[in-house]
């Protein structure tokens, strides 16, 4: 009987088990499968390869896991390969990962600023669809043809490389794959047949985790391209100071073969031969047939030259601040104009040359239909320390000068105190110990709404704020967005000259407002804020808004001509900016703000280290900076709507009433003004609270003799009469014919008149008005004048040339001597002198003089 015999018996035995056979199942399952495995030698074969699977596979993965790849760190995050398991990022996070340097660009992603990594390599992020197709044509055709069918490894090239090392006798060739290239990247070896062999354990890691094109974008950012340079664009902006998704045939070519020996063929140091390599693989793709051999010609007759351009540093210190708001992100995009920024930042250094040393400017420019920044110039010279530039002065908190008073003008129309050329008073002040001037050193009188913000005089913004409300105007900024920085939390009437703090970048967000219909959006800096609403305030209404952008449009530019063409060409241009200017205290700070349809540009100019720039002020020295940067960008083709709600009316002055609705014997002149849903608020002022002297003025009149009478008088007949009355802090500066002395009759003798007290009026005596006084001689004294007045109620305020100069009780003299005379540090030059006097109740009165 045969083997075969038996064990068919047995089999055919095993078949038929004999009674209770399920108590002994699991021992003849096992006899079973021992009796195949004895017998059945492709079985053996099998198991025993599916267990060294097992054990390799599990190899693998122990090994994969306690050895991850050492992926640079945009790349690892943003593969979306399921392989790399959690495990396998904690231990990743263990090593040591490539950084990218961290670039910001602009809105077209071109590079403003980069910053190298922890290691001060140079390595700009990357992706594969940003690379000139030329440059992966040239790489691929001449590193590895076959890049996108094989696994990893070429075993022809190995067996190629081993043939040349063996006949050498030294190690000449690799034989590697861009997969095996990006491999010894990333796990640096020895040159040595262990060193082959561990890169080729990485490249088989690397193709199990990555897919193909994954694999050549890490090669695309990290391959070395001699010094701290590494990957292909941050080579193209080294080399050949452009991106690397515009690169020709030649420069495609010179970058491909440039990773094979770094330091050999830097173009910078070694241009000759760097041109032989380039020339070399031209010839290979020629061979290939790749490109034309016309393409091959022209490329080789480029040459290659000794150059490295350093990166730029275009919008440095914006650059700063959004790198580290974003920690994350290896590539900050920006909304900054590549163009816009370069033409202002070489307008700007043109500019600085006739500024005093330590000074500095700031330019902001934003588009008003996005809110986006498009120019962000924090310093006038970035990195001079004579200059502090890295001061950014966009951000800095400084005094704002005058450039809050459109803010207050625009809510007091919105609130009805005022319409845009409502009666104010430019005289003296008097608020406790706060005395504030003029910034030319002298008062108007009578001005409208509309020239005392055309030429920002202080003393009509101070009354204006005084009636809306000090706490109320710094409330209103602060929900709009605007939050001042006020000494002791304790807002006061110099708030509105400059009595606080805020940045440049807060007033350009507010200015753009005039040109949004009164809404504030927040300013957008990176592009992915376009994606997301606009954050949005309400400062003003769209009317007035419109008023004060229509105000300040009429603010003529710092160089221009009064000539009949200059006008027409305005008149026709819908390019006009409105404009407002600022200074300030002790010339520390120069502000210019411009807004039209398009566009806010704002420009501050002074000293960060807060001392002061005598001389330079915002018209002289901001107001020139801003109408050139505003030169620079293109022309705004529309205009801002006016609102439907606002119309054109005639108004009156004094009453600052409609004229159609007006007695006309009551207008004694007439002013066109932008009114607000028909709102039109009359003239008023705190000093004209006593009863007698509202706007018009009620009397009796003797018929006979045109004298005014009381009305218990027992001339008959009498006549009512009513007269429009300026009012009376305004008195010195009206002519004769609007003086109460005129308007009003003087009393009858025949009635004792009990109307007016006699303290109404105050009068300056012993000086008279135009007289010219002189030096007594050569070598005399200097001329010297009394000070005294008669009339009027408690204490008097002097003011020479607009500047505080004494207090005097009632019926005293003060002796005033020109030759000690100080203003503003300087003596009093020769010429004419404006002195003032005002009581307690507020009477004035005004003369002139002239020094020779």
């Amino acid at each position: 009987m045969t083997a075969s015999d038996n064990n068919h018996k047995t089999l055919k035995h095993l078949k038929k088990p004999r009674s209770g056979w399920k108590k002994y199942r699991p021992k003849v399952w096992l006899l079973s499968l021992k009796t195949h495995l004895i017998f059945n030698k492709n079985l053996r074969l099998a198991l025993l390869f599916s267990g060294f699977l097992l054990l390799f596979t599990t190899s693998a993965i122990i090994l994969d896991y306690c050895y991850p790849l050492n992926l640079p760190h945009a790349v690892y995050h943003s593969t979306a390969h399921n392989r790399l398991n959690d495990g396998s990022a904690q231990n990743q996070s263990k090593q040591t990962k490539k950084q990218f340097a961290r670039v910001v660009v602009d809105e077209n992603d071109r590079l403003l600023r980069t910053f190298a990594d922890n290691n001060g390599i140079w390595r700009y992020p990357i992706s594969l669809s940003q690379v000139s197709p030329l440059y992966i044509e040239a790489l691929l055709n001449y590193e590895d043809r076959w890049f996108w069918q094989h696994y990893g490894i070429n075993p022809l090239s190995l067996l190629r490389a081993s043939y040349q090392n063996i006949s050498a006798g030294k190690i000449i060739s690799g034989g590697s794959t861009l997969s095996m290239q990006v491999a010894r990247i990333l796990h640096p070896h020895a040159r040595s047949f262990t060193g082959k062999f561990q890169q080729v354990l990485r490249t088989l890691q690397l193709e199990w985790h990555l897919e193909k094109s994954q694999i050549l974008q890490i090669y695309l950012n990290t391959a070395p391209f001699g010094g701290t340079i590494e990957g292909v664009q941050a080579a193209s902006y080294t080399y050949l100071n452009k991106p690397a998704s515009t690169l020709t045939h030649a420069e495609a070519a010179l970058l491909a073969v440039l990773p094979q020996a770094p330091t050999r063929y830097r173009p910078d140091l070694h241009n000759e031969a760097a041109q032989r390599a380039r020339d070399k693989v031209l010839q290979r793709l020629a061979d290939f047939g790749v490109w034309s051999q016309s393409e091959i010609k022209d490329a080789k007759l480029e040459q290659v030259y000794s150059a490295s351009f350093k990166p730029q540093q275009l919008a440095p210190l914006l650059a700063r601040r959004l790198l580290n708001q974003s920690p994350t992100q290896s590539v900050i995009k920006s909304t900054i104009n590549t163009e816009l920024q370069q033409g202002l930042q070489e307008l700007v250094n043109a500019y600085m040359v006739r500024l005093p040393k330590k000074s500095s400017a700031a330019v902001l420019v934003v588009d008003n239909t996005t809110s986006t920044v498009k120019a962000y110039l924090g310093t006038a010279d970035f990195a001079n320390s004579k200059r502090f530039g890295y001061v950014d002065m966009i951000q800095a908190t400084r005094s704002p000068g005058s450039t809050l008073k459109p803010f207050l003008y625009g809510l007091a129309l919105d609130d009805g105190l005022i319409h845009s050329h409502s009666l104010l008073a430019d005289v003296p002040r008097n608020k406790g110990q706060y005395r504030p001037a003029n910034f030319n050193g002298a008062f108007n009188g009578p001005v409208s709404a509309h020239s005392a913000l055309q030429r920002s005089l202080n003393m009509p913004a101070v009354d204006l704020l005084d009636r809306y409300g000090v706490n109320r105007f710094v409330s209103q900024l602060d929900n709009a967005g605007l939050h001042l920085s006020i000494p002791d939390n304790q807002p006061n009437l110099a708030v509105i000259l400059g009595g606080a703090g805020t940045s440049l970048a807060q007033l350009v967000q507010q200015y753009s407002a005039l040109a949004n219909q009164g809404k504030v959006h927040q300013l957008r800096y990176l592009q992915e804020q376009l994606a997301q609403p606009k954050v949005t305030r309400q400062l003003l209404s769209p009317a007035s808004s419109w008023v004060i952008q229509k105000t300040l449009s009429g603010i003529k530019r710092p160089d221009s001509i009064n000539t009949l063409a200059a006008r027409l060409s305005k008149a026709n241009s819908h390019n006009t900016l409105a404009w407002k200017t600022g200074t300030s205290y002790g010339y520390r700070d120069s502000w210019a703000i411009g807004v039209n349809k398009k566009y806010t540009i704002g420009v501050w100019l002074g000293r960060p280290d807060g001392t002061a720039m005598p001389g330079h002020y915002g018209g002289i020295t901001a107001g020139p900076l801003l109408f050139k940067v505003a030169d620079q960008l293109p022309n705004s083709p529309q205009e801002i709507i006016k609102p439907d709600n606002i119309t054109a009316e005639m108004i009156c002055w004094p009453l600052g009433t409609k004229y159609s609705e007006d007695n006309k014997a009551f207008c004694q002149q007439k002013h066109q003004a932008w009114i607000i849903d028909q709102v039109i608020p009359p003239t008023w002022h705190s000093a004209d609270s006593d009863a007698w002297q509202n706007g018009l003025f009620n009397y009796w009149l003797n018929p006979n003799n045109q004298r005014r009478v009381s009305i218990d008088c027992l001339v008959n007949p009498k006549e009512r009469k009513q007269v429009a009355l300026w009012p009376k802090v305004l008195e010195p500066w009206l002519s004769k014919r609007y003086q109460r002395s005129t308007l009003i009759p003087q009393s009858d003798e025949q009635c004792a008149e009990t109307l007016l007290s006699s303290s109404a009026t105050l009068n300056i005596v012993g000086i008279e008005n135009n007289s010219i006084y002189r030096r007594s001689g050569k070598n005399g004294e200097a001329p010297s004048i009394v000070l005294k007045t008669v009339g009027g109620s408690g204490k008097k305020s002097w003011y020479i040339n607009g500047e505080f100069r004494y207090q005097s009780e009632n019926n005293e003299s003060i002796n005033h001597e020109f030759s000690s005379a100080i203003t503003g540090g300087a003596k009093v030059e020769q010429g004419k002198q404006q002195i003032i006097v005002q009581d307690q109740a507020g009477n004035t009165d005004m003369v002139m003089i002239t020094l020779q």
